[in-house]
């Protein structure tokens, strides 16, 4: 999967997840959809995504030096 449908996955994930929490267990679930539609609508305008840092270093860094062996 490329690195932009994973942020797009995971940023999918935390909304629904989220929305299920704010429903069945606590309204203050809300903030971090919030907080996910914010950092969404800031990469949008500054090409910058944390999700993608914490994915390069993470699991796109082991990825990558395991197809190069």
């Amino acid at each position: 999967m490329s690195m932009e449908n994973t942020i797009r996955a995971v940023a999918g994930t935390f909304i629904l997840g989220s929305l299920l929490l704010a429903h069945f267990v606590n309204p203050n679930w809300l903030w971090f959809t919030a907080f996910v539609g914010a950092n969404l609508l800031q990469s949008a305008f500054t090409k910058w995504c944390l999700m993608e840092d914490i994915l390069k270093k993470t699991f796109y860094k082991k990825q990558a030096t395991s197809t190069t062996n």
